[in-house]
């Protein structure tokens, strides 16, 4: 670029440029210059980074599979499988109680052992087959044990009852005895506020009659 030599300014072939022009169009080629790669496409390894960066920060990519259904899921690492099934999955029959593991409301079947689903984490449980109240029976087609349960009237608020029928069918293929003592102590972990065990170990009973 030349320079006038009188006053030792910037000037094109259209005359002289000011301080201030000269100052713009800089400003103006270095933004840019600056813009110019963020427009550019994005690189292979740059897109597969985005892609691997879970929907929400701090959560993990998890897949449960509940009552025979896969259910692929952004959750907290920290959250319970009782949480994950009512909050996330919205399977609400398992109910929330204590959430200390100590009225068994949120009982589960985990390939086919009955849990506390508020003792377990969710994100452990990625190869496990998980069944629910839901999973086991629904209107018109009740399971044994739900059936047994209506017959018998083992529940009055019905809070505890999904827990006291997933407990109840997990216990009729544990080795307990045959009394009525030994189906007390075997759902000795399945609180009912309402005092319908009576009812309960008679509807467990009737079932396991039947078996």
């Amino acid at each position: 670029m030349a320079f006038d030599e009188k006053e030792n300014k910037p000037k094109t072939s259209l005359g002289r440029l000011s301080r201030r022009s000269f100052l713009s169009q800089a400003g103006a080629m270095t933004a840019a210059a600056a813009v110019a790669p963020l427009a550019s496409s994005p690189s292979p390894a740059q897109t597969a980074k985005a892609d691997a960066t879970p929907a929400f920060p701090g959560t993990v990519s998890v897949t449960l599979r509940v009552n025979g259904e896969s259910h692929a899921i952004q959750i907290d690492p920290r959250a319970t499988l009782l949480d994950t099934l009512r909050e996330t999955i919205h399977l609400t029959g398992t109910k929330k109680g204590c959430d200390h593991g100590q009225c068994g409301a949120c009982t589960v079947h985990v390939n086919g052992r009955r849990i506390n689903s508020c003792l377990a984490l969710a994100a452990m449980q990625q190869n496990a087959e998980i069944t629910t109240i839901e999973g086991l029976g629904g209107p018109g087609k009740l399971h044994p044990m739900q059936d047994a349960f209506v017959e018998h009237d083992g529940f009055q608020c019905g809070y505890c009852t999904s827990g006291q029928i997933m407990s109840a069918v997990a216990m009729v293929k544990e080795p307990w005895g045959k009394t009525d003592g030994d189906v007390r102590e075997a759902m000795s972990g399945n609180i009912c506020r309402c005092g319908a065990y009576p009812n309960i170990v008679a509807a467990v009973q009737a079932v396991r009659r039947m078996s």
